[in-house]
């Protein structure tokens, strides 16, 4: 794949023989961004788990101490008083049978979709369409609940998701690079700390294979995970 001129230069930054303490990779994720644009800060983890295992398909949300740097757009699926209080918490779209429609005709104006656990048996028809997309509401991730307030407050307020790949890899945003490397750090610590205490009991040997950081379209930094471990 060949690079760019403005990649190679970032590239010259990074020694991809190293792991770096979290503090001097989040010097350099901001370092190595040369987009015009407040580039996304995403964390990588390569992951010794087997996401055809039911109990090592990691996937959950949470909210991260400094948010995203991105305000998602939030639509509810709910009727009557769970509909008035979706209204009020701020969430961009409310709607029952005839927002269902109007995504199954092709309408995706949002980031996150939640629905009260009554709408999940007419959302279902829309599983094919908003499965590929992500955007399927799930009681792992918090977006089916009863608790509307609750989820499109967290959502405004930097809640994510996070989910396995095919191959056992979880990337998340982590937030932007307009962020201060110590908001970036708190941030990460954050996702790492949830996802070792979801380490599957049946994994053995190394849990995490390596954990890289990176920004929109820059190169991927490694990062050592004992850096990680230090309290502070």
């Amino acid at each position: 794949m060949k690079r760019g001129k403005k990649y190679l230069e970032a590239a010259k930054l990074i020694d991809k023989t190293q792991k770096y303490t979290v503090e001097e990779a989040m010097d350099l994720v901001k370092k190595t961004s040369y987009v015009k644009f407040d580039a996304t800060v995403e964390a990588a983890f390569r992951l010794n788990v087997d996401p055809r295992k039911a109990e090592q398909n990691l996937r959950g949300a949470l909210v991260l101490p400094h948010g995203t740097g991105k305000v998602s757009r939030v639509v509810v699926i709910a009727q009557g008083e769970k509909a008035k209080e979706a209204e009020a918490a701020g969430a961009d779209h409310v709607g029952a049978q005839e927002l269902i429609q109007k995504i199954g005709a092709g309408w995706f104006e949002f980031d996150v979709m939640v629905a009260t656990p009554d709408m999940m048996g007419q959302l279902g028809k829309l599983g094919r369409i908003l499965g590929p997309k992500g955007l399927m509401p799930n009681p792992k991730t918090g977006t089916v609940t009863m608790d509307v307030t609750k989820a499109v407050n967290e959502i405004k307020n930097g809640k994510i998701e996070y989910r396995t790949d095919k191959v056992g890899n979880i990337h998340a945003p982590i937030g932007r690079v307009s962020f201060t490397p110590e908001k970036l750090k708190e941030n990460l610590k954050t996702l790492y700390d949830q996802l070792n205490r979801i380490k599957p009991t049946t994994v053995k040997g190394t849990y995490m294979k390596s954990i890289t950081v990176t920004s929109s379209m820059a190169p991927g930094i490694r990062v050592d995970e004992e850096s990680l471990k230090i309290r502070g």
